[in-house]
């Protein structure tokens, strides 16, 4: 059936044809405000200066034509110069019976788009576990790839892993200096927490060595680049770069251990990668396109040597691309590695690197190379920034273990979900393995949502506490509706179908069925401006509305059959709504809780 704008598009466009001889001119809808009456509403202030007459003439004349001849709306109100136009119920009930057994609403079939999307996230480094900044990451790029691909994208979901440099060197030289050769499996703990302890221990074997020499005389600036434990790490480097074996080994076996424990990190999150890249294959891409540059003049060499680009006019700065010796710097492989893709998905249309606000600069400047470099598609290159997280006690620091470690936050999360639910005594019938799922469904829900209801672009504070309550804004609040709905749903074996035409529609059904048939265009916006916080409100308010419905209107004791029958299909197109949104965040919801 036809949309609300497209039947308002072609009846307003014959009013004002009809009315002032206007034609083909761009008309401007919003949804009504709360405080007034009204399905959607015609902005008509750029209209006047062909009508000839003021906002609230133009918004009437065009009002009373609406009402006269489009059968579908059933009135109006103007309120200065805004037309608030009211569609019949008719309208929407045969809206919802046409979308009540469709179990993909608001979804576009997979590539129906015909565009190929790389979504970069997590990017962590193998000297440390996950921790709640990664969460973020994870969740945020995840929840964006299945909004893409509900939006009709095909989505390529890709994993940079930064497993080389001078602070993986870090880890790898304290292990080597007192780790007395210990392993996940001699020492129980998981790989990738092992190497994090490693990374702290040289902070405090690095800090040691500098207050010594800071003692013997030294600055703390001479003495921070004194410090033998950074000068062998760095020597580590070199070995590293010019594959000495010993180094090598060590290297892939802590790697190793990191890899394992991300594995299973993942796994617990609920996120996943179609493509996995890693920086020690990708780090001299690149240096081959700045030599290319050289000779196209979009770079030129400083005297010492080094190789750069006068950004200066672009209202960026002087950004070097090659040192002068000749090593590459980190911007070198990213444009290195942009290109790669590029060449290895022809297809691709655009790549999108979710990646914490504070590598803002560094992106404009990428993006900004490549397209000076002559790639077109630099202008298809988006970096998905986000706020940092912190915690009320203040800003993580990963040097010096004060981080909150991912593995640790899930766990806190299972565990307060099952108290929190034990405590409402009404999963007395569920067996030891059905709560244990139900647990794991409940805290991740509560996490994921806490996390992603929040703008991208705000950082934000979190507080586990606040996540887990079933009631409020939270994800817990949401599954416990839907388990509800279904929980109706499972007391009637088989509900009929309704005649329609013996329906008539309360005003709390009507603002269902309204907010179900904005899911499309909530989806729509959330991947235009890559933001799950948009999902998170809509389904929140759905929620909201369809509780309001249940505790003010019977719906199994509702003695009409065709409004019992209406009420369940009502109920049950809520859910699967409901069911969807939450997929779009990578939310599970439980059948019962």
């Amino acid at each position: 059936m036809q949309n609300v704008l497209q039947i308002l598009n072609i009846s307003i466009s014959k009013a004002l044809s009809a009315l002032y001889e206007i034609q083909n001119i761009e008309l401007s809808f919003q949804k009504t405000k709360p405080d007034f009456e009204g399905d959607i509403t015609l902005v008509t202030f750029n209209l006047t200066k062909l009508t000839k007459v003021s906002p609230d003439a133009t918004a009437t004349a065009i009002g009373e034509y609406l009402k006269t001849h489009e059968t579908l709306i059933e009135k109006y109100n103007v309120v200065k110069g805004f037309l608030n136009i009211s569609f019949k119920n008719e309208f929407w009930l045969n809206y919802f019976c046409s979308v009540k057994d469709n179990l993909n609403i608001g979804f576009k079939t997979t590539n129906s788009s015909g565009k190929t999307i790389m979504l970069e996230y997590s990017s962590p480094n193998t000297n440390k576990p996950l921790h709640l900044g990664h969460v973020r990451n994870n969740l945020l790029g995840y929840s964006v790839a299945k909004i893409l691909s509900a939006n009709g994208h095909k989505v390529v979901k890709a994993n940079l892993v930064n497993d080389r440099g001078i602070h993986i060197c870090k880890s790898m030289l304290a292990w080597k200096l007192n780790g007395n050769g210990e392993t996940p499996q001699s020492s129980g703990i998981k790989g990738d927490h092992l190497v994090g302890k490693y990374y702290v221990e040289f902070d405090k074997l690095y800090k040691s060595e500098i207050i010594k020499l800071v003692n013997e005389g030294k600055t703390k600036e001479e003495a921070e680049k004194l410090a033998p434990i950074i000068l062998e790490a760095q020597q580590m480097l070199l070995k590293w770069e010019k594959g000495d074996a010993e180094v090598i080994e060590l290297w892939k076996t802590m790697n190793g251990w990191v890899y394992d424990g991300f594995k299973q990190t993942y796994a617990n999150l609920g996120v996943e990668f179609d493509k996995m890249y890693y920086e020690s294959n990708t780090y001299l891409l690149g240096k081959e396109i700045v030599a290319d540059g050289l000779n196209k003049k979009v770079f030129y060499k400083k005297e010492n040597g080094s190789v750069a680009i006068d950004l200066s006019n672009e209202g960026l700065d002087e950004k070097i691309v090659l040192r002068s010796d000749g090593t590459s710097v980190y911007i070198t492989q990213d444009i290195g590695t942009a290109i790669e893709r590029f060449k290895e998905f022809p297809e691709l249309n655009q790549l999108i690197y979710t990646v914490g606000n504070e590598q803002d600069y560094h992106f404009k400047v990428l993006f900004k190379i490549l397209d000076k470099l002559g790639y077109a598609w630099a202008k298809e290159c988006y970096h998905l920034s986000y706020g940092m997280v912190e915690l009320p006690e203040g800003k993580m620091k990963s040097r010096e273990g004060t981080v909150v470690d991912a593995d640790d936050l899930l766990t806190e999360m299972y565990n307060t979900a099952a108290k929190t639910t034990a405590e409402l005594g009404k999963v007395d019938d569920f067996s030891e393995g059905e709560l244990n799922e139900l647990y794991k469904t409940i805290s991740l829900g509560a996490l994921k949502y806490f996390i992603l209801k929040v703008d991208p672009k705000k950082k934000m504070l979190f507080n586990p506490a606040e996540s887990i309550d079933f009631n409020g804004n939270t994800g817990p609040f949401i599954q416990y509706t839907h388990a509800r709905i279904k929980s109706v749903i499972r007391k009637v074996e088989n509900f009929k179908e309704f005649d329609k035409s013996k329906i008539e529609i309360n005003l709390i059904e009507k603002e269902i069925i309204k907010t179900i048939y904005d899911f499309e265009s909530v989806v729509t916006e959330a991947g235009n401006l890559y933001n799950p916080a948009i999902i998170s409100n809509y389904v929140y308010e759905l929620t909201k509305l369809y509780n309001r419905f249940y505790h003010e209107h019977n719906i199994i004791r509702e003695e009409n059959e065709t409004v019992k029958n209406y009420r369940l299909a009502l109920s049950k197109t809520c859910a699967t709504v409901i069911a969807n949104a939450m997929n779009l965040l990578g939310i599970n919801v439980p059948e019962r809780m």
